[in-house]
């Protein structure tokens, strides 16, 4: 298998496509959502939002927790969740960034 070679980027593009391939499921799309309905820590009510199997929800909760868009605390024996608002800001900030070119650019394109 080929090396990805992500030293040849930079921090931030490393870390929005981290971000980016975090979303690139449509069952963390849905925890993200349910974690925005709540607002709040939810510490097992996600399996019972979703039609998947418990080991799977917590193997997409795992994937979502390592690319830092949810946070999540130890409550007695169990992990409560919530979404990391540094991680939306960073997202927000891009797609800022592109809107603006893009706006600039609107009428210089083909």
């Amino acid at each position: 298998m080929g090396a990805t070679k992500t030293e040849n980027f930079t921090t931030k593009q490393n870390a929005i496509a981290t971000l980016a391939k975090a979303l690139g499921h449509p069952a963390r799309v849905a925890i993200m959502e349910y974690l925005i309905k709540v607002n709040t820590c939810i510490c097992g009510d996600i399996v019972n939002e979703l039609p998947l199997a418990q080991p799977t929800v917590s193997q997409h909760l795992k994937e979502l927790k390592n690319a830092g868009l949810i946070k999540g605390n130890i409550e007695g024996n169990a992990i409560c969740y919530c979404i990391d608002e540094n991680a939306v800001t960073k997202l927000l900030n891009y797609f800022a960034q592109i809107s603006i070119k893009l706006e600039k650019k609107k009428r210089n394109c083909c």
